[in-house]
């Protein structure tokens, strides 16, 4: 058993960041959670003083006003702080030992949907802690049932991190009684897409390992569950996965690494943003 005893959930009064609110207020019900609301104010290079202390005036107020009447049964507290938002919640996150950051990816458009936003991808580059991000793409599923899953997916490389996801999808499953598929994608085996070929013989053994190494990766996790090994582009089949098994969550890893390499891998943004469900980076 596990607890999150903090969540961090930025805020710029925008409805997408409303939105998490939701799932933010399910999980602190579930584990008796604190929630911080807190809104970052860009410095007011160009404001005169009288205009700057209005701007701040304002932002305090819409602070204290968010979700009042809905949070009351909830611990919540209201921070305020001026700087580069995404470097203030992860400074933030790590002074006060967050346990959880919760916040959606972008607003959408035709084009906007294609990008993560700078602050949630500078968020899931730096931060140490978990960190949920809202649906990127405008058919979403609920937030509210990604905070509370009934099914879990899980979307493994086999690499160094594999087993920190695992032990996480373990811990999780067993939490709220979900189902879980982990999810593994071999490399698009298509001539078209790629400098290289399998043969059918082959393509068959590379399958077959993928999925012997995968189980024995779970049995050393103690974990049970569907196993799904996909071949295509990574992002795309963990997505086509995901939706398949109806997903409300989808758990994925990042390295343990921090400094200027960060800790999100490179197919980590694409996977993000062509899920179907919410992700919990771990």
């Amino acid at each position: 058993m596990f607890t999150i005893a903090k969540i961090l959930l930025p805020i710029d009064f925008s409805p997408r960041s409303t939105d998490a609110a939701d799932a933010a207020a399910a999980v602190a019900d579930h584990f008796a959670s604190e929630i911080t609301v807190l809104h970052v104010m860009a410095p007011p290079f160009d404001l005169s003083l009288a205009t700057a202390e209005g701007a701040r005036a304002d932002a305090e107020q819409r602070l204290k006003e968010f979700r009042s009447n809905e949070w009351q049964n909830l611990r919540v507290k209201r921070v305020l702080l001026e700087g580069d938002p995404a470097s203030k919640i992860v400074e933030y996150a790590r002074s006060e030992h967050v346990d959880l950051i919760m916040m959606p990816t972008h607003g959408y458009g035709p084009f906007r949907r294609l990008l993560l936003g700078s602050i949630t991808a500078k968020v899931l580059h730096d931060s140490s802690c978990l960190v949920w991000t809202a649906v990127h793409t405008p058919d979403a599923a609920s937030c509210v049932h990604s905070a509370q899953p009934r099914h879990i997916a899980c979307a493994v490389d086999l690499g160094e991190q594999s087993r920190s996801v695992l032990s996480w999808a373990t811990r999780l499953s067993g939490e709220f009684g979900a189902k879980l598929s982990v999810v593994h994608v071999v490399a698009s085996l298509d001539p078209r897409l790629q400098t290289y070929y399998l043969s059918p013989e082959w393509r068959g053994e590379v399958i077959d390992a993928a999925k012997a190494e995968l189980v024995q990766a779970m049995e050393a996790a103690g974990l049970k569950g569907e196993i799904h090994i996909e071949i295509g582009s990574i992002a795309d089949a963990i997505a086509a996965a995901a939706k398949s098994v109806q997903a409300d969550l989808l758990l994925i890893g990042r390295s343990s690494l921090d400094g200027v390499t960060g800790r999100l891998p490179t197919n980590a943004y694409a996977i993000i943003r062509e899920s179907p469900c919410p992700v919990l980076s771990v």
